[in-house]
């Protein structure tokens, strides 16, 4: 795995990569990672606290962490604690896909009301994958939806999380 370590009002000192190279590189023991995978670190230094970000393409998909800390090293093994837990997520999850089909999907609409704040636009590609696939890359990157073409229908859906629990799926007609 080759590392890209970004300091933000810090400089990285070379304790601080070798730190942080030697406790990515344990991940290794749970998936296996390409030796031409970048590992993105970005550190960045705040008044009372510092922040890591990392990021790590992998054939499963993407493995993201962000973590406040007050000391730079705890916060190093929180992210790593994170991304850990996401991969057991995601095995755990692959071996249910197996086992269970997912339960019911369910389409809800939702309308956008014209609000005077600023919007934050940004612009997703969506790629082809099934049902399946997408949640569990949305899992991945730890977010509440996740944009995709779907692979049998070929529309662009949407899944998302349910706050009573499950997920749901918006199918777009074009």
């Amino acid at each position: 795995m080759l590392f890209e370590i970004i300091g933000k009002n810090i400089t990285v000192t070379s304790n601080m990569r070798e730190q942080i190279e030697k406790k990515l590189s344990g991940l290794t023991k749970y998936l296996i990672i390409d030796d031409n995978t970048i590992a993105r670190v970005v550190t960045r230094v705040y008044p009372n606290s510092q922040k890591i970000e990392v990021t790590i393409p992998t054939k499963v998909g993407l493995l993201r962490s962000e973590v406040t800390h007050e000391d730079f090293y705890a916060a190093i093994d929180l992210a790593v604690d994170k991304l850990e837990d996401q991969i057991r997520r995601q095995k755990t999850r692959l071996n249910r896909r197996h086992k269970d089909s997912l339960a019911e999907t369910f389409i809800e609409e939702i309308e956008a009301e014209e609000v005077d704040i600023p919007v934050k636009t940004k612009s997703v590609t969506a790629s082809k994958m099934d049902l399946d696939e997408a949640i569990m890359q949305m899992e991945l990157l730890g977010h509440s939806f996740f944009i995709f073409t779907d692979d049998e229908t070929d529309k662009i859906s949407v899944t998302y999380k349910r706050h009573g629990g499950g997920y749901g799926l918006i199918e777009i007609d074009e």
